[in-house]
């Protein structure tokens, strides 16, 4: 589903204007998602057209989101300003659909074992079950490769994915127990799941408290999450601004470690953990993504590293700018 923005009358792009200008343009001041702190900003103008794919988790569309970008005064938190309404993400994010991170399976399954070992580090060793296995509930699972590296590893693990070609494609592929439907509402055991994974998912919630608040529900006692998600308070998104690889029309909110932090102890959890969170892709896909900024440079890159061998080559550079974050509801403890 392609959503073009310009189009759209509740986001209307506020470019060059002077700050005071933009202001005075912005709608009603909203919010804000961490902290709940009105007195939002302006920061980055950056709304435009999400292009013909639309919402996909591969856009190169940098420096472009679904609305300009507004910062808390009180917390640090960045969203974006109109929020666009549930139904215009939810039918956008069932529409979705990607082939790239298909080929990139073996990264995305070496990202998800790593991933697999900070959650198990933090849990208790006692299991829950008669089976001896742990239970895992993945939100927003896309094709399902973490699942399927944590059954490979005794867990027994289920899927939540809103995207109708990712969700059809762990089941009918990988064989998985996923459901395709909404991420907070599809009927789920309450009090059931050791652990938690929302991997690159609570950047596209308009209402990431919610999504908290489903999760604690659906932890048994001592249960723990496991979040993984940009981070805006890194050096390179300072240093990038509006035109960060993670300032996508797919992210509606960016979190700063700090304001990741409040968010989860204002909705009573514990944080256990923050640490960076680099993801493994062949070497080709990352300079491809460099289309992003200069095309032909791209082009360039991507057959240099045919010449000399090595596109085709695991990596998983470490840019500091998306962090993992393990977290355990308060009343779990």
């Amino acid at each position: 589903m392609a959503i073009r923005l310009h189009n759209n009358r509740f986001l209307q792009p506020a470019r060059n204007l002077p700050e005071q200008s933009l202001a005075r343009r912005l709608p009603q001041v909203r919010t804000c998602a961490a902290c709940g702190a009105s007195g939002l900003v302006p920061y980055l103008k950056v709304a435009g057209d999400a292009g013909p794919d639309g919402l996909i988790p591969t856009t190169d569309k940098f420096g472009t989101a679904l609305a300009d970008i507004v910062r808390c005064q009180n917390c640090g938190h960045r969203q974006v300003d109109p929020m666009p309404p549930d139904a215009v993400l939810e039918d956008a994010y069932a529409d979705a659909a990607s082939d790239d991170y298909v080929e990139e399976e073996a990264g995305q399954r070496e990202t998800a074992r790593r991933a697999l070992r900070r959650i198990e580090s933090h849990l208790q060793p006692a299991p829950t079950n008669g089976s001896g296995a742990r239970r895992l509930l993945d939100l927003g699972c896309w094709v399902g490769f973490l699942l399927a590296e944590a059954e490979q590893r005794g867990w027994d693990a289920v899927g939540v994915e809103p995207s109708l070609f990712a969700s059809a494609y762990a089941r009918d592929r990988l064989e998985l127990e996923v459901h395709t439907g909404d991420l907070l509402t599809t009927p789920l055991p309450p009090g059931h799941f050791d652990a938690i994974v929302m991997g690159d998912v609570i950047e596209h919630l308009p209402r990431p408290a919610d999504a908290l608040a489903r999760m604690a529900a659906l932890l048994r006692p001592g249960g723990i999450a496991w979040m993984a998600l940009p981070d805006a308070g890194s050096l390179v998104a300072r240093g990038l601004r509006a035109r960060w690889w993670s300032v996508i029309p797919t992210h509606v909110q960016f979190f700063t470690r700090a304001s990741i932090r409040t968010l989860l102890e204002r909705q009573g959890w514990t944080v256990l953990d923050i640490s960076t969170a680099p993801k493994a892709f062949s070497v080709r896909y990352y300079l491809e993504r460099v289309g992003g900024y200069s095309p032909g440079l791209a082009r360039g890159l991507v057959r240099g590293a045919h010449a000399a061998r090595v596109a085709d080559r695991m990596w998983a550079p470490d840019f500091r700018d998306r962090m993992a974050v393990i977290a355990r509801p308060r009343n779990g403890d």
